[in-house]
């Protein structure tokens, strides 16, 4: 696997999944796998991208999970070929939806993985609508507990603020 800064990876096609992947956890590793699955049946190469530090961590202060080492390495784990990592700073905030598209198309993704909450660009001014204009995309559907509830990095975080790391642990699906 191999790991890139933002605009350094060009490729003549991939499938890509996008998103801060904070503790690569169950929810994320389902997305994951299915990503990596989907380039082997197209025949590309798989792209996480992803950032460093995620975006909640910069912008609202919230706990980080793992670090990108670790998270490089569970993506490894998981059979990724390609790493883009952003670097998460007041400059990137800055970058325009449509820079970001521009970047995108710079490894001419076959099929983009996204939440179907996901935002982009300055403000958050780009979505999976904007997204759909440019390139196929599929967007995730979150991954339940068998409870119900949706796997979270936010909710493993606090989770692991009440002390209930016994509840946490599992749903990060690595520890």
């Amino acid at each position: 696997m191999r790991v890139h800064d933002t605009e350094s990876l060009t490729l003549s096609g991939s499938v890509v999944a996008i998103g801060a992947f904070d503790g690569v956890h169950r929810g994320h590793q389902t997305v994951i796998r299915e990503m990596v699955r989907k380039s082997h049946l197209e025949g590309v190469p798989s792209v996480v991208y992803t950032f460093d530090p995620p975006p909640r961590a910069y912008s609202q202060g919230a706990q980080i999970l793992t670090s990108s080492d670790e998270k490089i390495q569970r993506l490894k784990n998981l059979g990724v070929d390609h790493v883009i990592m952003a670097k998460f700073d007041e400059n990137y905030m800055k970058r325009s939806a449509g820079d970001f598209i521009r970047e995108l198309h710079m490894i001419h993704p076959r099929a983009v993985m996204v939440g179907n909450d996901f935002r982009f660009g300055n403000k958050r001014a780009g979505d999976v609508s904007l997204l759909k204009e440019h390139f196929t995309v599929q967007p995730v559907r979150p991954v339940c507990c068998p409870d119900g509830e949706r796997i979270s990095s936010t909710r493993i975080r606090e989770l692991m603020m009440q002390g209930k790391q016994d509840q946490a642990l599992p749903l990060l699906g690595w520890m």
